[in-house]
């Protein structure tokens, strides 16, 4: 990367950071939209993070997008350019500029701090009278945020044909006039010329035009993957920020013969999709940490039922109403064990944007073949995050689940003779050739459904339902290591973390250390295999955003402790509401360190 404050003309640089600091009205994630969106058009990686205020009315918010040539694996620490609106935004962001970073800010709304013009190099421009300037009146509030996308372009000599494309695609639903005002807003930005911020830099390319690269947020990521693996009823409850999700679903189910219901409540929506997968479909429904709460109760009848059914969790801060717009990964504990009585469920963690779609596919998988409600894991920074990622093979990998009605002569719809504790319900419909026909039930029950509070045929019915996620362990490959196979530490790491876990690593090794991570995206069951890697390293620190708790670990790091005794297990935690940092895990991890040297 180049100094981006010492820069002669049409410098070429292999990635860029750039933060827009705003307001949430002023479409400043819409500019970010539209980078990433290009990125994923051409040849280069990308990768983004927001942040939105809690309140209808609105306040600060944050767009930071990060480009290049190879391979992008965090939003990014220090932005290498910031953009700031307003004095707020210039107060608040300044620290999170590089040293020698490029700040151009709204001279209109913005007067800079004397003491650090020789830190940065400022660019005023009067965005906001330009804009007014380009559009007419309603430019102010209106296409500001375009006419800095104009100059974001102009100063990265960026393809403007193509996201002049992208303004048609986004604005041309609202009428012909609306696409001119914002292409005009574009175009007065792209040409600004004060200060030479025109063609300063090039981005590099990093390889030929791939135009089977796909781009798109976490939710809309799950939303296509549930499509894909054939899911084709849900039910939900708005909740920021699951309801992206639910909304895509709505929009997307019916033109593949599906159909989403929005119910009055949580509990009436997991109902609902209890109810169709009953029917004989495995149905979605979702949530973020209150209403995962609510639902519960229902979790554990599908359980007892041995239902069929996806959840979906895009995790918040917490508890109660908490920070509906921030991140945390608090929601584990709820996921494992949330509900009364012995009721095993799957967990899954998705990592990325790439993996949430994969990992709804597989989410539906399991809940066919074993019968079981999964809850799928994300958070808050993958829901809203952008990437670009290789377009899937959908031609292979699409599936319809065609309702099955054949005949059967019988069926023990909780047969326990297998030992695997797996069995099949049948949908509502089936023949029975025998005429004993089964019954569902959430009271326990004998293998054919009638209820039973016999007490060794309820240790055998508990030893059934467990039973079949040992059956999945035992199927689940072990997480991939990074880096060395044994060394002084291990990080684990599970959700949004692993990127910044990778790049934590890479910088380490850059720096003539030696630390390997793995991230575990089967949380329930856990695969096996994970006794003999710990066993390899000296210390294993679990990096999660969630409270260290009462005993210094948090929730993933309690769960592995609990499966295996492990006192090296410890925990890497925080509760800012915010990502990790690479920065901050390379803190923390020479902290630990530092404190077992100390007791050495």
């Amino acid at each position: 990367m180049v100094d981006l404050f010492d820069t002669n003309s049409n410098s070429r640089v292999t990635e860029v950071t750039i933060r827009l600091a705003g307001n949430s009205q002023d479409g400043i994630q819409s500019i970010g939209g539209f980078l990433a969106r290009l990125a994923g058009r051409s040849e280069r990686e990308v990768m983004t993070m927001m942040t939105i205020p809690a309140t209808i009315s609105g306040g600060a918010s944050i767009f930071q997008v990060r480009l290049g040539s190879g391979e992008v694996l965090s939003p990014g620490d220090k932005a290498d350019v910031l953009f700031a609106f307003y004095q707020h935004s210039y107060d608040g962001h300044i620290e999170n500029l590089r040293r020698g970073g490029i700040l151009v800010y709204d001279s209109d709304h913005v007067e800079p701090n004397e003491e650090r013009l020789t830190d940065y190099r400022h660019i005023g421009i009067p965005i906001s009278s330009l804009t007014v300037e380009a559009i007419g009146g309603t430019g102010r509030d209106k296409g500001k945020n375009i006419f800095a996308l104009g100059l974001i372009a102009g100063m990265f000599s960026l393809d403007a044909t193509k996201l002049e494309r992208l303004i048609n695609e986004r604005f041309g639903a609202k009428g012909e006039s609306v696409v001119q005002t914002a292409l005009d807003a574009f175009q007065a930005g792209y040409r600004h010329q004060s200060d030479g911020i025109t063609n300063l830099f090039r981005l590099a390319r990093g390889g030929a035009e791939r135009s089977n690269q796909v781009v798109m947020s976490g939710n809309e990521a799950i939303g296509y993957g549930l499509i894909a693996a054939g899911v084709r009823f849900g039910a939900g409850y708005p909740i920021t920020p699951w309801s992206d999700i639910m909304e895509l679903l709505r929009r997307e189910l019916p033109k593949y013969g599906g159909s989403f219901i929005q119910c009055e409540d949580e509990i009436a929506s997991v109902s609902m999709a209890i109810g169709a997968s009953y029917g004989g479909r495995v149905a979605v429904t979702g949530s973020s940490g209150p209403g995962i709460s609510l639902k519960a109760e229902a979790i554990g009848w599908a359980v007892m039922a041995e239902m069929p059914l996806v959840v979906i969790d895009v995790q918040r801060g917490g508890p109660s109403t908490g920070l509906p717009t921030d991140v945390e990964q608090s929601d584990l504990n709820i996921a494992c064990y949330g509900g009364h009585g012995d009721s095993p469920r799957v967990v899954l963690a998705a990592s990325d944007v790439e993996d949430c779609f994969y990992t709804a596919m597989e989410a539906v998988r399991i809940a066919r073949k074993y019968s079981v409600p999964v809850i799928l894991l994300t958070d808050q920074a993958i829901a809203t995050r952008i990437e670009a990622f290789s377009e899937p093979d959908l031609k292979k990998i699409c599936q319809e689940l065609e309702l099955d009605l054949t005949p059967v002569p019988t069926h023990k719809p909780y047969d326990l003779s297998s030992g695997d504790g797996l069995s099949q319900h049948r949908p509502p419909g089936t023949r029975i050739e025998d005429g004993l026909y089964p019954v569902i039930t959430g009271l326990e029950h004998d293998e054919t459904g009638h209820v039973s509070a016999d007490a060794v045929n309820h240790i055998e019915m508990t030893k059934k339902r467990r039973n079949k996620l040992k059956t999945l362990a035992d199927e689940l490959p072990a997480p991939e290591l990074h880096g060395p196979d044994s060394g002084d530490v291990l990080l684990v790491g599970w959700g949004s973390t692993k990127g910044p876990l990778l790049e934590a690593v890479e910088e380490f090794s850059n720096n003539g250390n030696v630390l390997s991570t793995l991230h575990i995206k089967h949380i329930n069951p856990l695969p096996n295999g994970l006794e003999a890697i710990f066993s390899q390293f000296k210390s294993v620190y679990v990096v999660e955003m969630n409270d260290g708790g009462v005993y210094g670990y948090g929730q993933l790091a309690g769960v592995l402790r609990a499966r295996f005794a492990d006192a090296r297990i410890k925990g890497i935690n925080k509760t800012a509401a915010r990502r990790w940092k690479v920065s901050e895990i390379i803190e923390r991890v020479d902290a630990r360190q530092g404190e077992l040297k100390a007791t050495a």
